[in-house]
């Protein structure tokens, strides 16, 4: 199983958006993943801050950035 990192915050309809493309996802592929709030950790704001929604896989930390499709996420779980 791929696990996952989707770094989020509250009231982003983008993150909302990413949310969704994951769930789709994980009818298909063995993925879970956490979700991450940025606002609690100044060091997450400064990497992700403007960057939000990222999605992270864990085990060799490759990221995607927003805009991304489900092609892109599928990418990054093959990889």
């Amino acid at each position: 199983m791929t696990q996952l990192v989707l770094y989020t915050t509250s009231h982003c309809h983008l993150c909302e958006q990413a949310l969704v493309l994951l769930i789709r996802l994980k009818e298909q592929y063995a993925i879970n993943w956490i979700t991450k709030e940025i606002s609690d950790d100044d060091d997450l704001i400064e990497k992700y801050g403007i960057r939000i929604p990222v999605i992270q896989r864990i085990d060799n930390q490759s990221e995607l950035n927003w805009p991304f499709s489900e092609n892109d996420i599928v990418m990054l779980i093959k990889a």
